[in-house]
């Protein structure tokens, strides 16, 4: 029935976002008590039993701080910036499947065959909000990219040098860890065959994660992915020590910014799901999600499958950010243009020759050995023959002038 389906579909929405709101505001609290872990202090442990209420607390001092909008800034784009960053967000987690139970027909089946396999999918749960999409992966890819817009209009229309400046990096870091981020992703829809995400899923279900035969497309797409979050020891756009903040430097501490941080962190949430569906097999568990025969049951279990992979790369990524320094822009552009496009290129060639003359994936895992192992050889030599010479030391009383050669 429509009014049954419109119902369903709304109430699907309703529980994705309260899940990632609720998810993005623990998420702030694990990071604070994480980086309080490491650095061998006490974090929030004031606003309810140990600190669990935290996020509450911070939700409503951002709805009732007061709005200030400078009197410098062009007040349009100022307002939209947060807006554009928070709702692109959002829109990418719309096709994640979290707990779909069969991949979709392909559209290539006999018309028998099709219609059966069709039949079947539409019989399962699913808490997609639009499962089944068949441009799943290039939906996601051209709505996160979109991201960057609301960190050029913050920095733009803040009328700052330092709002200005962390603009500039985001857009130059975005567009050049993207092309990487696309290349590393190939691969896995050569030998799926499909753009849809059920379906990758499926592949690995069926031949085993991507994880395994594609090891260096993974660390590319993890690498980028930071980058495209902003994430340390990417997090230029915003280095406190050099621009005091960076784009949202003219943001007061209210709804505005809250809306930036909650985006940071959503999209950190969007790219975990898609690490853990493209490269981990997502709801798949070497066999373990065939262990409920209802469909609710298993639905519920395979997003609870999920939903682990995805914690796990969630604690990485705050992990990571007390661990490992920030690398200086030209440090950043180097990665980007001479160690991991190169490397995503030929990783695609390699996928495409195996591909193409039907060998098995392993092939592929042992071709991306080569080529990191290739690749660190080539950067210690590269390393070795940029070493600066040690200069001898002078000793005292030589005039200047006077050539000297250390024994």
């Amino acid at each position: 029935m429509p009014e049954f389906n419109l119902i369903y579909t709304a109430c699907i929405i309703g529980g994705v976002i309260a899940g990632v709101m609720g998810t993005v505001a623990y998420l702030i609290l694990a990071e604070r008590k994480l980086a309080a872990w490491v650095q061998d202090r006490y974090g929030p442990n004031r606003v309810g039993p140990w600190g669990l209420l935290q996020p509450i607390a911070d939700g409503g001092k951002m709805f009732l701080k007061e709005e200030v909008i400078p009197a410098h800034v062009d007040k349009v784009f100022f307002v939209l910036a947060p807006i554009v960053a928070f709702s692109t967000a959002l829109l990418a987690i719309a096709v994640v499947p979290v707990g779909s139970t069969v991949a979709p027909p392909a559209p290539q089946a006999t018309v028998a065959a099709f219609e059966a396999t069709q039949a079947e999918y539409a019989s399962h749960f699913s808490f997609a909000i639009v499962p089944g999409l068949d441009i799943g992966i290039l939906y996601t890819f051209g709505i996160g990219s979109l991201a960057v817009y609301g960190v050029i209009l913050a920095g733009w229309s803040s009328n700052s040098k330092y709002s200005l400046l962390g603009s500039l990096r985001s857009s130059a870091q975005i567009i050049s860890y993207e092309i990487p981020l696309g290349m590393s992703i190939v691969g896995v829809l050569l030998f799926a065959g499909s753009l849809n995400l059920e379906t990758v899923i499926a592949w690995q279900a069926a031949h085993g994660w991507n994880l395994f035969y594609q090891p260096l497309a993974f660390l590319l797409f993890m690498v980028s992915v930071y980058a495209e979050c902003n994430r340390l020891p990417f997090d230029l756009p915003e280095a406190e020590q050099e621009l005091v903040g960076g784009y949202h430097t003219e943001y007061s501490n209210s709804m505005k910014l809250g809306l930036m941080l909650l985006a940071e962190y959503a999209h950190m949430i969007t790219t975990s799901f898609l690490m853990a569906i493209v490269f981990w097999g997502g709801w798949s568990l070497f066999g373990l999600e065939n262990a409920v025969a209802d469909p609710i049951g298993a639905a519920v279990l395979r997003a609870g499958i999920l939903a682990v992979k995805v914690g796990g790369f969630l604690f990485l990524f705050l992990l990571v950010r007390w661990t490992i320094p920030r690398f200086r822009f030209d440090q950043l552009m180097d990665i980007a243009w001479k160690v991991m496009i190169p490397l995503a290129l030929l990783h695609l060639l390699a996928a495409v020759f195996v591909r193409q003359l039907g060998w098995s994936p392993w092939t592929l895992t042992a071709a991306d050995a080569v080529l990191f192992v290739g690749a660190g050889l080539f950067a210690a030599a590269a390393g070795a023959r940029n070493t600066p010479r040690k200069r001898a030391r002078v000793p005292l009383g030589i005039p200047a002038g006077v050539t000297y050669i250390a024994r």
